[in-house]
């Protein structure tokens, strides 16, 4: 089968008793077997964050950043073919356990604090639609992998639906691989359908900037790093570019995050929908380490911080389509 990042990969099934967890309260896991060893390491999208990931894990080991400790765990997991995987060990027990230590330490260190840790509630817009006359309005929005950001608003009350796709390239370029490649001048990116009635376009972006992603990181977004992952408000009217445009100055003026908000304004851009295997994937896909620990996290941040605008279960797109 062909992993998100397009390499070859092989998917094993197995049960094992050991499971390796990272450092604080960040925990990841991963099955291994005797004189076989799989590792998920789909929480590295691309060539260059697994390079990263390997270098930083190959310092966290050295100073023995890591514990291990035994449960029983049953889950299927896909063997990259990464220089660790492929490098110099027999795959063994101990070969293994070696992988897995320098792959899940160096991916959890890369699931950074964008998620958890700087997840805060952020000060309402003071500039904001007034007296809205339609009852549906679209937003999209894009802050890195679009599978948490998708997974949040499915979560906002308000929200009648939320669709992972590309936007700011062109059609022919709105295909997983090749936005991937970082060329296409799109972004991975959520098309956010509400009813301002209920929720307005601010407190919308209010909850962008509190839970949805980190807006300081460029191009960047936890594990994940390209310009497909850019923090961007695709403004669909003029009026929603006003809002976003005084919005960031609000923020940025009060100083509420540490750095620079780098989150750009681009108005006029087509959304178009991704793949089908791409849509409700937090939900479908809750266990998978890359959500459980990027984007898990994003979702609970809302129900905690923003409770009169949390909804559950999740509106899906799977049932809105059944829906029509």
């Amino acid at each position: 089968m062909e992993s998100r990042s397009g390499r070859l990969d092989t998917l094993h099934r197995f049960t094992a008793e050991l499971v390796v967890v990272g450092t604080g309260d960040r925990a990841g896991a991963i099955t291994l077997a005797p004189s076989r060893f799989a590792i998920d390491i789909g929480m590295w999208r691309s060539p260059g964050a697994q390079r990263r990931g390997l270098e930083r894990a190959e310092r966290d080991i050295g100073r023995g950043d890591a514990y291990i400790r035994s449960i029983g765990f049953e889950k299927s997991v896909i063997a990259m073919r990464t220089k660790v995987v492929t490098g110099s060990f027999a795959p063994d027990f101990a070969g293994a356990l070696t992988a897995v230590l320098l792959l899940l330490i160096g991916t959890i260190y890369w699931a950074t604090s964008s998620s958890a840790e700087t997840a805060r509630i952020v000060p309402p817009p003071v500039v904001d639609e007034t007296a809205p006359a339609l009852s549906s309005e679209v937003a999209v929005l894009a802050g890195g992998c679009f599978w948490g950001v998708q997974g949040v608003f499915q979560h906002v009350d308000g929200v009648s639906a939320a669709v992972s796709g590309y936007t700011g390239g062109t059609h022919d370029t709105a295909q997983y691989r090749i936005v991937g490649t970082g060329t296409t001048g799109h972004a991975e990116s959520v098309q956010i359908t509400f009813d301002p009635r209920r929720i307005s376009y601010g407190r919308i972006l209010q909850i962008y900037f509190s839970v949805a992603h980190d807006p300081t990181e460029l191009n960047h977004q936890g594990p994940d790093t390209g310009t497909q992952y850019r923090s961007t408000i695709f403004t669909q009217t003029p009026e929603q570019a006003r809002i976003a445009k005084a919005y960031i100055a609000q923020l940025s003026q009060a100083g509420v995050f540490r750095a620079p908000i780098v989150t750009t304004i681009e108005p006029g851009k087509e959304f178009y929908p991704a793949e089908a295997y791409h849509q409700d994937y937090l939900t479908l896909h809750p266990s998978e380490p890359y959500i459980a620990i990027n984007d898990i996290p994003k979702v609970e941040a809302l129900a905690r911080l923003f409770p009169d605008l949390y909804k559950s279960p999740p509106v899906l797109v799977a049932a809105t389509q059944r829906a029509k």
